[in-house]
């Protein structure tokens, strides 16, 4: 009755077991997992945003595919502030990231196609490309005290059928920006790009040779280049729906790859009237937030750095994004592991089998949870490893 492709596991693994039973029993714990820039006590000048969506007009609907034109400009503007020449011809609105993953992969692939996917990566690009009849292939990340994409491993994942390739910039959760040199390296396999953003304006260093974006190396490359963004980590607004795809191409796929994605935009026409007209103000109005997130996520990786220092555990070097990973003793299980820290410790984190690490034990810090939250949790978890 159902397809083979909406079929999901239901069985629940003994850490969501074990927190679920917590939960119940109303026991408190520090969730060192939170993602949700709305929860954790952001200073935002939320009255402004009632403002801005309150002086709104969305009496009339005039359908735009690629979105409104007023809106498209301020999405290419909030690209040319990493410092490129970008047109709003270029620049398409979806509801979300996830559904530009979506349009992407039907403007690129026939069931049965295949996209290779970062791991470590968040697991949400496997059920993106099933729903879309595509099979997600993993390349290898490695690790030799700083992140890098493993060629060998990317080369033996490319097959005939291989439609595209997709990074994350910096990547969720490793924290690692692609360099320059990997981008360049990257357009020579004639495939596609599809550079996902939405953590790339959060630096934890500066590295010339980590470019925030994509379209700073490869926007004249003959590959073509679709990069990703939306306000829901730039502004802090996940709650409003909005992603942002800009893209490059060579000058004789440009007016079909345009016809295409305006086919399916048209399809859906997603992206709500009120969101569009707000997006100029929502922008403006979000890099307070943003500067807020920013503080955040650099004042917790300070106090990570500074705690883990001569413990047991391991920091694994980030450049940017909202986590952090260590890397535990190999005395327990990555599974006991986060049992015991969330039974006995009281602290929540996300295990790296969870990411499809390679190996183990790691476990995964959010840098967004509130400060004192944070140094407790790390506290905590120090205390356990000993």
């Amino acid at each position: 009755m159902f397809s083979r492709r909406s079929a999901s596991e239901h069985q629940e693994n003994a850490l969501y077991a074990a927190l679920g039973a917590m939960r119940e029993a109303g026991t408190p714990y520090l969730d060192l997992t939170v993602s949700n820039p709305t929860v954790v006590g952001l200073r935002g000048p939320s009255a402004s945003l009632a403002q801005i969506l309150a002086n709104v007009d969305c009496s009339k609907y005039e359908p735009a595919p690629l979105g409104m034109p007023s809106a498209r400009e301020a999405a290419a503007q909030h690209f040319r502030q990493l410092g490129v020449a970008l047109p709003s011809e270029q620049v398409l609105l979806t509801a979300s990231t996830s559904e530009s993953y979506s349009f992407l992969f039907n403007l690129l692939c026939d069931a049965g196609d295949e996209v290779l996917i970062p791991a470590p990566s968040y697991p949400l690009f496997e059920y993106l490309a099933r729903f879309a009849n595509v099979t997600a292939t993993p390349y290898r990340l490695a690790y030799d005290g700083a992140w890098h994409i493993d060629f060998d491993s990317l080369t033996s994942a490319v097959t005939p059928r291989t439609r595209a390739v997709v990074l994350v910039n910096p990547n969720n959760p490793t924290g690692s920006y692609v360099s320059k040199q990997e981008w360049l390296r990257l357009a020579q396999f004639g495939l596609p790009l599809i550079s996902d953003e939405v953590f790339a304006r959060y630096p934890l260093i500066d590295d010339a040779q980590r470019p925030l974006s994509a379209l700073c190396v490869l926007q004249g490359a003959e590959v073509p280049l679709f990069v990703l963004d939306g306000l829901s980590k730039y502004a802090g607004l996940p709650q409003l729906k909005l992603g942002m795809m800009a893209y490059a191409c060579p000058s004789a796929l440009g007016d079909e790859l345009h016809h295409r994605l305006e086919m399916i935009a048209d399809t859906f026409l997603s992206v709500s009237t009120p969101v569009q007209a707000a997006l100029p103000q929502l922008l403006r109005h979000g890099k307070t937030t943003h500067d807020h997130i920013q503080e955040r996520i650099s004042t917790n990786y300070g106090t990570l750095r500074t705690l883990v220092r001569d413990s047991a555990a391991t920091l694994l070097r980030a450049e940017g994004g909202w986590s952090a990973v260590l890397q535990l003793p190999q005395t327990l299980s990555e599974q006991a592991w986060v049992l015991r820290l969330l039974q006995e410790r009281r602290v929540l984190v996300q295990p790296g089998w969870f990411f499809d690490f390679a190996t183990e034990p790691f476990v995964v810090v959010s840098l967004l949870t509130p400060p004192d939250d944070f140094a407790r949790g790390v506290q905590a978890i120090l205390g356990a490893v000993g």
